[in-house]
């Protein structure tokens, strides 16, 4: 076991000060003291975890020609944002491009640790989703095909294919979805027109989460019954959130985390390439040409038309502090503690500061209960920034 190091700060809402300790395996001791000065120290977190992240600062996992070493350099581009675990998101293409991909992840797993502690599971969201406008959203509607578990475990021989997001729209979806979840592998509806009963055929199969609830679903819906309600009613499904404050108007996320509470909700950033770049325009490789303005809203050219996300998961943990009624230390739990246990299969107590733990540690710039910049991050227990 290598020599412990430690770092403090204080809990978002505490008042105490909070020593970790930890080594490169695991945090080892938690120790807490009174202060009589806790608005000086940093804020301390656990590092935050991004189970929807399709790229960052120019690096796509969804490029035709993403290799090991852009896996590699996207994993320490969020680490030093404070993001030190994040599941590479493949969406909707062909089956030769997606194993493409599956591979290189696989490959930079298998070369470096770092990458291997970093990257808990593979998150496929397509290519079994809706093709209709509005929810198939960006993907590609010459790729989207039929639910198939065989495909899902064509890919799962190349990578840890950890949660598949899949429209349930079709009678024989149930048993698909049951096949799926047989291969140790979550499911997660999304982009989808599933009606009411269908969505509740599909949580009977076995799926359990819910995709960037509120996008990626036709743009005119029913008052009720719609899909939207029986994912926020269904206390089976746990929800993925943008909180970028472009995909959600903020009553939408107000409600969404009351109706699901902050133990069955977790933020994504659904980050792409464009994410960390200038505002401008930019070419991408699913979309085409697209506009990112100065306030994060990243849309395609000449419309109002989101064409994905290019704020960070740190950015939906302040626009959740911030911006609901919720506090710093929810929206921090939405970040660390509930996207952990849907990983804790694969690394046992990830986002949380506790004994035994996996030493991902973030110090955090404060005032008051506000997140600043990350100032120190910890990552498997070592120092990257």
């Amino acid at each position: 076991m290598t020599h412990a190091r430690s770092v403090s700060g204080r809990l978002p809402g505490g008042e105490a000060a909070v020593t970790v300790h930890y080594t490169d395996e695991a945090i080892v001791a938690v120790d807490t003291a009174p202060t009589e000065s806790p608005e000086s120290l940093p804020l301390l977190t656990a590092g935050l975890i991004d189970l929807q992240v399709n790229g960052y600062a120019g690096l796509d996992i969804n490029s035709a020609y993403v290799s090991a070493e852009t896996v590699a350099e996207l994993s320490d581009r969020l680490a030093r944002i404070g993001v030190t675990s994040w599941a590479p998101t493949v969406i909707t293409a062909d089956e030769a491009r997606i194993l493409h991909a599956l591979h290189q992840i696989d490959l930079a797993r298998s070369t470096d640790p770092l990458v291997r502690a970093a990257v808990p599971m593979v998150h496929v969201e397509g290519p079994f989703i809706s093709d209709r406008d509005g929810a198939r959203g960006v993907h590609d509607p010459a790729s989207i095909r039929p639910l198939d578990a065989d495909e899902v475990e064509r890919w799962a021989a190349h990578g840890p294919i950890g949660l598949v997001t899949v429209s349930p729209h079709t009678d024989d979806a149930p048993d698909h979805i049951a096949r799926i979840r047989a291969l140790g592998i979550e499911v997660a509806i999304g982009h989808t027109h599933a009606s009411p009963e269908q969505i509740r055929r599909a949580v009977d199969a076995g799926a359990r989460y819910s995709t960037h609830l509120g996008n990626g679903i036709p743009p005119m819906l029913p008052r009720h019954p719609n899909p939207i309600w029986t994912q926020l009613a269904d206390d089976r499904l746990t929800t993925g959130i943008i909180a970028d404050g472009h995909h959600l108007p903020a009553e939408v996320l107000e409600v969404m985390l009351r109706a699901k509470t902050p133990a069955r909700a977790f933020l994504v950033s659904d980050l792409t390439a464009i994410g960390g770049l200038a505002p401008g325009r930019y070419e991408t490789p699913v979309g085409g040409q697209v506009e990112l303005e100065e306030s994060g809203r990243l849309s395609y050219v000449g419309t109002e038309m989101l064409a994905g996300a290019a704020s960070t998961l740190v950015d939906g943990v302040r626009t959740v502090a911030t911006g609901t009624t919720f506090s710093l230390a929810d929206a921090v739990g939405l970040a660390t503690t509930v996207p952990g246990s849907i990983v804790a299969g694969r690394r046992p107590g990830l986002g949380r500061l506790s004994i035994g733990s996996p030493p991902d540690l973030v110090l955090w710039e404060a005032d008051g209960d506000n997140l600043g910049e990350s100032v120190t991050v910890v990552q498997s227990g070592r120092m990257v920034s």
